[in-house]
């Protein structure tokens, strides 16, 4: 456990850390282990042990449980009802963690052998190891983005375990490759840039300047890391969420500053590009994105190749510039300085085809847990018809198709959307009851 890591009490509500640990390899769980770290939130005054627990499973992959006091939000919401467990998922924050630094004393091999346990299916069956030395009959779950990929790989392996799934912006395929996923992606990617252009359009030529500089002068970020026309393009991951337009457009109205008569970056800006690259602090996202998609084959870098049937993304000078999204993409293992040493293993991770099943249709096509999902109509990150696909194959889930809210909706709302989700639970679970009447 962190030295950190200890009990407190903040307006009414106690937030307690544990620590467990867990096989790295459920299929050998007598060799190596590895730590995993959760943090409980229950009412300070301890009247709560009849409620329920809700297990959070954050977005990601490579992110911590949320660091957010429990007084607003989806957390405020379920207190209520239940108490909260927040997973930080193995790798991740106070768990066994995983970046540059601790990867260093391995080969690339050993690299790619260690991170492939790091999925979805060993992030629940973590979960599960802990409600079983909780002696806990049953839980409900609520999986934000990635987080909703780990709910339904939950109702796969365990759905004797759970009591309710919510889910919001991450419902995924279960069967489609990953090339599937991306054609959907950048076509949303596409539908933000128009968006965000049409609002600014003198944002146009600002990017094309800067993107233009990039292209003719060495451009070093403050770590001494050169800055690049395909980094300044995937700050558009920013337009997934909400509310991002203006103050994307207020960074680029910054960028220039003139150092005798010569038209530069300035550090301001060169600040601001270095710290949206969480690449830099979490490598699982960037080593590990494309295979939550990967069920028996390779991703071979499928946002990549599939980048090149959308040649508009590759920037030119003189031609308009868009920015991309949610992508990972092999150049970044030779252009980002925390990836560099990472680049063999993450080859070897793109070319690996025998990852498991992370979903079960069988059982999915047998649910009996009420599953109620938040689906963005304008998710840049998870595509709606697909979510929709998905869910017409699971019996007693719901789906809450909305536009009011990005992919970030729990973030921004998190205690109207946990009251609904809660509510259509509430209702499907009644359904049943009375089809067993």
């Amino acid at each position: 456990m962190s030295l950190l890591a200890q009990s407190f009490i903040d307006s009414g509500v106690r937030y307690t850390p544990h620590t467990f640990s867990v096989p790295l390899d459920y299929q050998h769980p007598d060799q190596q282990t590895i730590e995993v770290f959760a943090r409980s939130v229950t009412s300070a005054r301890g009247d709560d042990e009849h409620k329920p627990w809700l297990v959070y499973f954050q977005g990601g992959p490579g992110f911590p449980s949320p660091r957010a006091v429990a007084t607003s939000g989806w957390m405020k919401r379920a207190l209520q009802q239940f108490r909260i467990l927040l997973l930080d998922q193995r790798g991740t924050g106070n768990s066994t963690v995983i970046n540059h630094q601790t990867l260093a004393g391995m080969s690339p091999e050993q690299q790619a052998q260690y991170l492939s346990h790091f999925r979805a299916d060993n992030i629940v069956r973590d979960a599960e190891f802990i409600r079983q030395q909780w002696n806990i009959d049953k839980w409900a779950i609520l999986g934000q983005s990635f987080g909703g990929f780990c709910s339904l790989t939950y109702l796969s392996l365990f759905p004797e375990s759970l009591l309710r799934s919510y889910i919001t912006g991450g419902v995924p395929s279960i069967s489609r490759h990953a090339d599937d996923v991306y054609r959907a992606t950048y076509q949303r990617t596409l539908d933000k840039n128009a968006a965000f252009f049409a609002q600014f359009p003198q944002a146009q030529e600002l990017c094309q300047r800067i993107a233009d500089h990039l292209l003719t002068h060495e451009v070093l970020l403050p770590t001494g890391q050169r800055f690049t026309v395909e980094q300044f393009q995937q700050i558009g991951i920013n337009f997934g969420v909400s509310d991002s337009f203006v103050p994307t457009y207020f960074t680029l109205e910054n960028a220039f500053i003139t150092v005798e008569g010569k038209e530069t970056l300035r550090y301001e800006f060169l600040q601001s590009m270095m710290m949206e690259q969480n690449f830099q602090t979490n490598p699982i996202y960037a080593l590990l994105h494309e295979s939550i998609y990967c069920q028996g084959f390779a991703s071979l870098w499928s946002a990549h190749r599939v980048r090149q049937e959308f040649p508009q993304f590759n920037y030119q000078s003189d031609q308009p510039f868009l920015f991309t999204g949610e992508m990972v993409f092999p150049w970044m293992f030779d252009s980002y300085t925390n990836l560099k040493s990472l680049q063999k293993a993450a080859q070897i991770l793109a070319e690996k085809n025998d990852w498991t099943d992370l979903y079960d249709s069988a059982v999915l096509g047998k649910n009996t847990v009420p599953v109620s999902c938040a689906v963005y109509a304008d998710d840049m990150f998870v595509e709606m018809d697909i979510s929709r696909e998905t869910l017409k194959q699971i019996p007693n889930s719901k789906a809450w198709i909305t536009n009011q809210y990005e992919h970030n909706g729990l973030r921004a709302d998190g205690e109207h959307i946990l009251d609904t989700l809660i509510g259509m639970g509430e209702q499907t679970a009644a359904n049943l009851n009375l089809a067993l009447l």
